[in-house]
């Protein structure tokens, strides 16, 4: 069958094909990892940009080559991690620029396409390395210019063969790779993508990994082994972070700014969004630049030499392959958005809401804007735990990145999610799993999460963390309000009597998840206007004076103007620098219903 255009339909459906096999073969990738560091992260770093990219665009409905073009550049420049995926960020940003406002594409227009996007590539990078991805990416540009042919299909099969081609010679221009005896793992990810969209078209079933070599034969995963590079690499951090704002900088004056603090470093903007990835020994100044541009949303500093670490022990055979200490599990109770989680490469496992016609899985088939509009519709859904067979998935994905996999989770007193998550983890007995009941829910657990990601991040034990999160979780808290009572009332938290009563009297509530996960009563005000300021008052009586280090979180069912009051407050009062912004996820908010906001605060002292 021959294909004569491509439109948007078309290009959403070879992107999917194409993301989904990258995301199979992370393992792989991770295991021959040797550039610019051996610290065995880019297949997961490549795997969470793809899988960001798939996931909108499954969701998508755009029509044009455009449209779509655009969705997958935005949702890759929020998902990039690590340099291959800012790089493939890159690729398609610039190939979405010049196909803006386009609905199809004959084979030379989409020839020229490519090579926009690679020129893009180019002039983002300050020092391009050949022999890694860009090499590939150029040589498939070039034989898609040189393509005598009218047919994709065609087409297709001429650049996978250029790929392959050029992937087998990147050893040839990269010595540490001829020396570990292996190609470029960023150059064999963009030949997967290929792959991917080969098989689509060829009808192929694509090799599912589904459970790891390790949890079948008990064996170690060999990694490629590589000296860590002491004299090329200079610094210890791989630090990134993402920022939104209205008025942010170019990305040249953000190189320039950056320039001095690290190398490595590759800026990404659009849409109100900029992206950094540097590697540097000042992760703080970096974040701290970063804030003067715009709301610093997502951050991490990864230790690369831990990392590293993690990847001699494997290729010493005494574990299997890991590309770091500990990898970590949540469930989307923990209410941070994809960016935070994505950004610290967690697994979440979705519970479900249930409606009369059947259940959606949280923050997945349904986001919170969708579930608000069907709340103050008046439906009353209800919330179900996730079944051990999700919770088996993640474990296992997980373990592939961690030699100790540690799930924070909903609180045991809440749900039975957690009781889930242990018959699960009883299941993978080979897996290291440790699990912690974070006794809270929403913004009080995400902020645990956070915290256990930054800790792995820097290097700590899995022994060193769990104490850690237990003397940290005595020490935070979240309080809430409701507008309305009935979710509340329908889920046994308050009695009909008081609802009636408070109702009359226009009392509004105001509670808490105390230490032991029990909703408590904290105080009644008459009116909403006053909430807010007795909320913050509240605070000041839990937070000591003499607090140093304190992240806040604000969430919110439809309520933007409360985060306009609260986040100054919070500046003004605590000089607070870390505050966590976002809606209410749907499994918290069929409990509480429109209109219902609340402040975490974590005290890290």
């Amino acid at each position: 069958m021959r294909i004569l255009y491509l439109d948007g339909e078309r290009l959403r459906r070879s992107l999917v094909a194409g993301c989904e096999y990258v995301r199979q073969q992370r393992a792989e990738l991770n295991r021959i990892n040797v550039f610019p560091v051996p610290d065995g992260d880019t297949g997961t770093n490549l795997a969470l940009t793809v899988g960001a990219v798939s996931d909108r665009l499954r969701r998508s409905r755009f029509d044009g080559v455009g449209a779509v073009a655009r969705e997958a550049a935005e949702a890759a420049i929020l998902g990039a991690r690590g340099n291959c995926g800012m790089i493939l960020s890159h690729f398609l940003l610039g190939f979405s620029d010049s196909v803006a406002r386009r609905d199809r594409l004959d084979v030379p227009e989409f020839g020229h396409s490519m090579s926009a996007a690679v020129r893009h590539v180019y002039a983002s990078l300050e020092r391009p390395v050949e022999g890694t991805i860009i090499t590939v990416m150029r040589d498939v540009a070039d034989a898609a210019n040189e393509a005598q042919t009218r047919d994709f299909a065609d087409l297709l099969e001429r650049l996978l063969a250029r790929a392959r081609e050029s992937l087998a010679r990147t050893p040839e221009l990269l010595p540490v790779l001829r020396k570990a005896g292996v190609v470029d793992a960023g150059a064999k990810g963009f030949v997967h993508l290929v792959e991917g969209v080969a098989a689509l078209l060829r009808g192929e079933p694509f090799t599912t990994l589904s459970v790891p070599p390790d949890f079948t034969a008990g064996e170690p995963i060999a990694a490629a082994a590589a000296e860590y590079p002491e004299a090329s690499e200079q610094y210890r951090y791989c630090v990134e972070g993402l920022v939104r704002g209205e008025s942010l900088p170019d990305s040249d004056s953000v190189r320039s700014a950056l320039r001095e603090r690290g190398d490595s470093l590759i800026v990404l903007g659009g849409s109100g969004v900029l992206k950094v990835h540097i590697h540097t020994d000042e992760p703080e100044t970096v974040f701290a630049y970063l804030r003067t541009t715009g709301t610093l949303v997502a951050h991490k500093a990864e230790d690369m030499a831990a990392q590293h670490a993690a990847v001699e022990r494997a290729a010493e055979g005494h574990v299997r392959l890991a590309r770091r200490p500990v990898s970590l599990v949540t469930d989307s109770a923990c209410n941070l958005p994809d960016e935070i989680t994505r950004a610290h490469g967690v697994y979440v496992v979705p519970l479900s809401i249930v409606f009369d016609d059947g259940a959606l899985r949280d923050g997945v088939d349904m986001s919170a804007a969708e579930f608000e509009e069907r709340l103050r519709d008046g439906e009353h859904p209800t919330t179900s735990q996730p079944p051990p067979a999700a919770f088996l998935d993640a474990f296992r994905q997980a373990a592939q990145d961690g030699e100790v996999v540690l799930g924070v989770l909903l609180g045991s007193g809440l749900s039975g999610t957690f009781a889930s998550a242990e018959a699960a983890s009883r299941q993978l007995p080979s897996a290291n799993i440790r699990l912690f009941d974070s006794k809270c829910a929403a913004l009080t657990q995400g902020m645990l999460l956070l915290k256990a990601a930054e800790l792995a991040e820097a290097g700590w034990t899995v022994e060193r963390i769990l104490p850690e999160l237990a003397r940290i979780r005595q020490q935070s808290g979240v309080v809430f309000t409701v507008e309305v009572f009935d979710n509340l009332l329908a889920s046994g938290r308050v009695g009909r009597g008081k609802v009636m009563l408070a109702g009359l009297l226009d009392i509004k509530p105001i509670l808490e998840i105390d230490a032991d996960a029990k909703v408590q009563p904290v105080a009644n005000v008459r009116g909403s206007r006053r909430v807010p300021e007795r909320v913050l008052n509240l605070l000041e009586q839990r937070i000591p004076h003499d607090a140093k280090h304190v992240r806040f979180g604000i969430m919110h069912i439809g309520r933007p103007e409360i985060v306009e009051f609260l986040r100054p407050e919070l500046e003004r009062r605590w000089d607070a620098t870390d505050i966590l912004v976002t809606p209410v996820t749907p499994v918290i908010a069929t409990h509480l219903g429109p209109g219902a906001w609340g402040l975490a605060w974590q005290i890290e002292d």
